[in-house]
């Protein structure tokens, strides 16, 4: 499976993340309203996206999101944990400017990558906070549902995991 494929639908663009890419996705990251609900809500500090950023890039999974009406980048998100025994994969990291919000920008984002990983998976995993209800909301509007936790990558804050079958 190839995890950074360039992947279209009617209104986005999804493309592999470049160093290039950091300056338009800090300028929607630099909303701290954003990540009101999010884990990590100091995210939209230069220093501490410049961490999540360069992880994006170092992850080989991740990319930009794409505004096909403006060309516009206006999000990111990534595949992650590509488990070939299990046949599944993670898709997360996901965050869309807040102009974009509530417009079926994300659900057709997850929507592509989705179909795409169904190709190669038989599971698709997200994890998302526990305080996370707007992404939790979204995920289960893509009919995943819930089925345990795990700590997050800083040990001290949980997320729940969602799955969807193929």
């Amino acid at each position: 499976m190839n995890l950074q494929p360039t992947l279209a639908n009617e209104i986005i663009t999804i493309k592999p993340i470049q160093k290039e890419d950091f300056e338009a996705l800090f300028a929607i990251a630099s909303d701290e309203l954003l990540w009101e609900q999010h884990p990590n809500k100091d995210r939209y500090k230069k220093e501490v996206f410049q961490l999540f950023f360069e992880n994006a890039i170092q992850s080989k999974g991740a990319f930009i999101v794409i505004n096909n009406k403006t060309n516009e980048i206006i999000g990111s998100s990534r595949y992650y944990e590509f488990n070939e025994v299990e046949k599944s994969i993670v898709i997360g990291y996901t965050f869309i400017s807040r102009a974009f919000w509530g417009k079926n920008y994300n659900s057709s984002l997850k929507e592509l990558m989705i179909n795409y990983a169904f190709q190669f998976v038989n599971k698709v995993y997200f994890h998302v906070g526990e305080t996370n209800y707007r992404s939790q909301k979204a995920v289960e509007k893509l009919g995943a549902i819930k089925i345990g936790e795990i700590k997050s990558e800083n040990l001290s804050k949980i997320n729940w995991v969602y799955q969807l079958k193929k």
